[in-house]
């Protein structure tokens, strides 16, 4: 790609973002890009400026500080309070609160009702033939496990699957705004429910802090459930999507799996890294001239970071292509890094691996139900996920 030319995340792009950003990354550390809704944006695509990049206090998250050529869909204010809008000091006293659902003694509490859980949806499914793993296990895992944290009963969970979709991979106009406002409208019904009848669950802890404590807005409480809500699902359904489809297109990789489950702790590392659905990190506004790779970007500007660039790149990764399991040196960026580092990662860990290890126990045998490259991939340039995984079961 010649280096006037704009980075175009077209259909080319998104039908091998890994071919597209190796590219990118040869050529130069910093590209102008403009996205599909027609926002220029500065590309960043190594690993060192990348990391960088995400702990530098000069790139603001508040849209406030964006300059004139930002285009992106702007939230209802009662869901844009969330963490990732916002700067210290507001997100200096909101993590902390929030922090607190997610510590890794409590996330690890939860291991033997997640195994519960996987076991349960897998028991469901035939003894061999052809199921869809996204829509059977992928997706209903980490959505029952999130709605139990929250405390969210059964008879109350919309269809989540249906508004992230919409809202990160429209196919009209109008999905946005309507997967918002129905979100927005079962948000507000659920404070109500909890508030009048509180239990032991992170959202009665959450308007605990907002109405006895007086720590956070009525905004940022529901901000909060907005965004735990949507990233304690989306991304860990995607990533146990597409880990078992980059396993599955290496067979003898996943006969070792389940024959050395020691590894798995170390897999789920390396699948984050290798195939992780977050493409790009929030995007960020420059709050003064910042230097990047040594490109000057320009205060008000709209800076891009790529995760899975970074996460592939040579200077950082040997072998950066290759699945390795055993890999030792994996400060991989697919949870991020600095103040705005994913809070759910503990947790995120535990569901893939988790529901790998129930996967394998339950079937011995697993391959993809057609070629790899037949696999269909949502319209998303900012976070990859299978539409469908078909596979053989037996």
């Amino acid at each position: 790609m010649p280096d006037d030319d704009l980075v175009q995340f077209d259909a080319r792009f998104l039908d091998d973002p890994d071919a597209a950003y190796t590219v990118l990354r040869s050529e130069k550390p910093v590209h102008r890009a403009i996205t599909p809704d027609g926002s220029p944006v500065w590309l960043v695509t190594r690993y060192d400026d990348v990391r960088a990049a995400l702990a530098d206090p000069r790139l603001s998250l508040d849209k406030r500080n964006a300059g004139t050529g930002y285009r992106g869909f702007d939230l209802p204010p009662e869901l844009d309070a969330n963490l990732l809008n916002m700067d210290a000091p507001d997100h200096s006293r909101l993590r902390p609160i929030l922090r607190r659902g997610f510590t890794r003694a409590r996330v690890e509490g939860l291991r033997p009702r997640i195994r519960e859980i996987a076991d349960g949806l897998l028991a469901a499914l035939p003894d061999t033939g052809e199921v869809d793993l996204i829509e059977a296990f992928a997706a209903p895992l980490p959505i029952t496990v999130i709605c139990e944290l929250l405390g969210i009963p059964p008879a109350g969970r919309p269809d989540f699957r249906s508004w992230t979709d919409r809202m990160l991979a429209p196919t009209s106009a109008d999905d946005v705004g309507l997967a918002v406002k129905s979100l927005w409208r079962y948000l507000l019904e659920l404070a109500a429910a909890k508030r009048a009848d509180p239990g032991e669950d992170l959202i009665s802890a959450l308007i605990d802090e907002r109405d006895v404590e007086g720590r956070m807005s009525e905004a940022e409480l529901i901000s909060a459930l907005f965004l735990v809500l949507g990233a304690g699902y989306e991304n860990v359904v995607h990533q146990i999507g597409n880990g078992l489809a980059a396993l599955l297109a290496r067979p003898q990789l996943l006969a070792r799996l389940r024959e050395e489950r020691a590894l798995l702790p170390s897999t789920v590392d390396e699948l984050v890294r290798f195939c992780s659905p977050s493409q790009l990190a929030i995007r960020r506004f420059a709050t003064v001239d910042v230097t990047i790779g040594g490109i000057t970007v320009p205060a008000g500007d709209t800076v891009m970071l790529s995760l899975a660039s970074a996460d592939r790149d040579p200077g950082r990764f040997a072998d950066p292509d290759v699945l390795d399991p055993r890999r030792e040196d994996n400060p991989h960026l697919g949870f991020g890094h600095g103040p705005h580092y994913c809070l759910g990662a503990p947790l995120a860990r535990i569901e893939i691996e988790v529901g790998l290890a129930a996967l394998f126990d339950r079937y011995s045998e697993l391959a993809l139900a057609v070629p790899h490259d037949r696999l269909r991939w949502r319209p998303s340039f900012r976070n990859r996920g299978l539409l469908a995984l078909p596979v053989s079961v037996a």
